[in-house]
């Protein structure tokens, strides 16, 4: 059924691929190479350990790591600790994260094998050799996955919550689902045929579809395709069957009994509406993930806008990367999407129904307190408690500001811009924005900025992957309003966190600031661990003013008083600050440093680290993802300590605490390390400056997430890890779970005051 020519075009579109993927690696080399090639051996010769620390054995595979991340994801959903619809959560995140993964990180090793790519990385994988079992790891994540969702639907029957299929329901329930089918559905869909006057129909990104068979009045076979629409709830509310109306769960009492069936199987019942006169011979379901890995030529492009709204349309007609199909689908239907999407049989994942269990996620919103975690109650910091908008740049001005976020509230932030926008005195409002979310405060107040009269400058990052489309908005949007929107430097993503406020107050300029770990989200500063900072510092100041010089002008600086800077000053300002803490050790001095991240993937780093190590320093490491180093390595990582996180929050703080001979410092902010942060993106790493807050971090926020003993899991030299409980005379300490209870604690105390 497949043109002639398809094979002819998929050689030429690899070779595309093969030349493209060529054109970006050239560009990353240009500065990740230098780094591998001088970085790492600055240490005299002298000085030297015998150990070979390029040796491949002493590095994990990121792409591995990752997918140990995702392990630990569906560990969660596994613990009996967590309450049920938490974990029911997890299996909807680990659907969702492999979806990317899928689309992403296994799109790209696919191009380098296309691209004939056979350079090792430091961890000796080839992509050839490394593609089969990345493959293999992300089945049998799949596979976890969906025995774990088996596992709890009998739990989840028990408290109430059914999940059914529509064979499975009764006459009634069919009765009122096929008239729901009717009024909300039909009207929506589109079948698409398949025959020598209609092309194969082009099948979009993680969409959900129905493969039919029909047969028309002729006798003759045909196909169709109809997708199962986004813009309707996948997990259909069905009445209760005959009899169980008034049953309720076992606890509490007062919960209902809930039943929901699936929205694909709903129109499978009733696609003979669709194909009036024919008859439907059997319907499966099945979901395409395509390669969203596609370069963006900044290079070449006039108008980055522009460029950005074409690859987002693009990314649509990416190749096809992975096709999930119904266990039952027969081998003629399979062989049709098999020649039409051009698959390996390596693409195909066969697996029992429902697919895609990302759709999990949205019983979240059943109201069940019994099965979900305690509500989050959010603290406000005392000195901004009840705090009038005019009072906020006051309260700066007394002293630097921490918020713990989610534990505290992103109301602060959102007052901060507000008072900025409404203050007579400011002058001007520079941020830069990565994932703002649909529903965006920090917007909507930059907007009344301008709208009083303002000068708002918004550094407004179109590149950030899947958001694209978000941001593409926000900027016409922030344009319209007379905000100068800058969208980015080319060759550079700007992940950095920085607003800067510009205040005339008397005789002087004063500049304030917010600096964070996170995005300006409200949403995600719910979900997210992260760490924002109030400051009107005077040399933080300059060096934000630098910044946004470079970010919207011709401006370039090497030098900042205060601020590392990537990709110019932060990987040698983190290598100085470990060399200082080597030094230290040296000198029979107590060293010791403990870095907090979301990834630790730099090779030159990693390398660094292990030198701290061989010289005494104590290091120790909580990286949620990946981490490529391996911890005790004897004669290389003795002293270094790895452990991971993953529990009711994601982890997404970066903190980076010195020891420095009892002078401590800390440096927080918005990079990993990570050659991509380092290398080809705009970050900043600022210093902590108050002494309580540096005291704060480190026994408060740093001392508990090290004590964890519930949700943390430890890394071991061979790369495994193991999920540590509390021994029989320790206490068990769930970090996140601490903080919350703190955060309540705190909002009880205000009320009372």
């Amino acid at each position: 059924m497949r043109g002639t020519d398809r094979g002819a075009d998929r050689g030429t579109d690899n070779q595309s691929r093969a030349d493209e993927y060529h054109g970006r690696k050239a560009v990353k080399v240009s500065t990740e190479a230098a780094y591998e090639e001088f970085s790492p051996d600055v240490t005299p010769a002298a000085e030297k350990p015998d150990a070979d620390l390029r040796d491949t054995s002493l590095y994990i595979n990121r792409e591995l790591s990752l997918l140990d991340f995702f392990e630990r994801v569906v560990n969660e959903a596994r613990d009996s600790n967590n309450p049920l619809l938490e974990r029911l959560k997890f299996v909807g995140i680990l659907g969702s994260i492999l979806g990317e993964f899928f689309m992403v990180r296994l799109a790209g090793l696919r191009q380098q094998v296309d691209a004939g790519v056979v350079e090792a990385s430091a961890d000796g994988y080839t992509p050839q050799k490394l593609l089969p079992l990345v493959q293999q790891r992300a089945w049998d994540l799949m596979k976890e996955a969906r025995a774990c969702f088996s596992e709890l639907r009998p739990e989840l029957d028990a408290a109430g919550i059914h999940m059914v299929d529509y064979a499975a329901l009764d006459a009634a329930q069919k009765a009122a689902l096929d008239a729901y089918f009717a009024k909300q559905v039909f009207p929506v869909l589109t079948p698409l045929a398949f025959d020598p006057g209609r092309p194969f129909p082009h099948i979009s990104n993680m969409s959900h579809n129905l493969a039919v068979l029909i047969r028309d009045q002729s006798g003759e076979e045909r196909f169709a395709r109809v997708k199962v629409p986004n813009s309707l709830p996948r997990l259909v509310p069905v009445p209760a069957p005959a009899g169980a109306v008034a049953e309720p769960a076992a606890e509490p009492a007062e919960a209902p009994q809930l039943w929901f069936t699936w929205l694909e199987q709903v129109m499978a019942a009733n696609l003979e509406s669709l194909f009036p006169g024919m008859d439907v011979l059997e319907a499966h379901p099945f979901r395409v993930t395509r390669d969203a890995e596609l370069a963006i030529q900044e290079l070449e492009a006039d108008d980055l806008l522009e460029t950005i709204e074409r690859f987002v349309r693009r990314r649509r007609f990416g190749s096809v990367i992975r096709v999930t199909i119904d266990e039952h689908m027969p081998e003629r239907i399979r062989g049709i999407l098999s020649e039409n999407l051009e698959l390996d049989e390596q693409d195909i994942y066969s697996v029992k129904s429902p697919l895609g269990l990302s759709s999990l996620w949205d019983l979240q919103s059943i109201d069940r307190p019994d099965l979900s975690y305690q509500p989050l109650v959010q603290s406000t910091p005392a000195v901004l408690d009840g705090a009038e908008e005019a009072d906020i740049f006051a309260a700066i001005r007394q002293r630097d500001i921490l918020l713990h976020h989610p534990y505290d509230s992103f109301a602060p932030v959102v007052d901060f811009v507000s008072a900025a926008a409404n203050d007579p005195d400011v002058l001007a409002i520079k941020t830069t924005l990565y994932r703002v979310g649909r529903n965006a405060p920090v917007v909507d107040a930059l907007m009344e900025a301008a709208a009083n009269g303002k000068q708002v400058a918004v550094l407004l990052e179109l590149k950030a992957r899947f958001d694209e489309e978000s941001n593409i908005g926000w900027a016409k949007a922030l344009e319209r309003e007379g905000v100068h929107v800058v969208y980015g430097l080319v060759g550079l993503k700007t992940h950095s966190k920085i607003l800067l406020v510009v205040r005339r107050e008397g005789e002087r300029i004063r500049r304030y600031m917010h600096l964070g770990t996170g995005n300006y989200n409200s949403v995600t500063t719910k979900l997210y661990t992260d760490l924002g900072y109030l400051t009107c510092d005077e040399d933080m100041g300059a060096d934000a003013s630098a910044v946004f010089n470079q970010l919207t002008g011709y401006a370039t600086s090497g030098h900042y008083r205060k601020f590392l800077v990537a990709p110019t000053t932060m990987r040698r300002g983190i290598e100085e600050r470990i060399d200082r803490e080597i030094g230290h050790a040296r000198r029979g001095e107590e060293a010791h440093l403990i870095f907090k991240m979301n990834s630790l993937v730099d090779k030159p780093l990693i390398r660094r680290l292990y030198r701290a190590s061989q010289a005494g320093v104590k290091v120790e490491l909580n990286v949620r993802g990946m981490c490529c180093l391996r911890p005790g390595v004897p004669g290389v990582s003795d002293n270094i300590s790895e452990r991971s996180i993953v529990g009711r929050f994601l982890e997404h703080s970066r903190i980076y605490w010195f020891r420095n001979g009892g002078a401590e410092e800390v440096i927080m902010g918005s990079a990993d390390i990570m050659p991509r942060n380092l290398n080809r993106r705009v970050e900043i790493l600022f210093p902590v400056q108050d002494p309580a807050i540096v005291r704060r971090l480190r026994d408060e926020i740093l001392t508990v997430y090290l004590n964890d003993n519930m949700k943390t899991r430890v890394l071991h030299p061979d790369g495994s890890w193991e999920h540590i409980w509390p021994t029989a005379d320790e206490e068990p300490l769930n970090a996140q779970e601490r903080f919350v209870t703190q955060a309540r604690e705190a909002v009880r105390r205000q009320e009372e005051e």
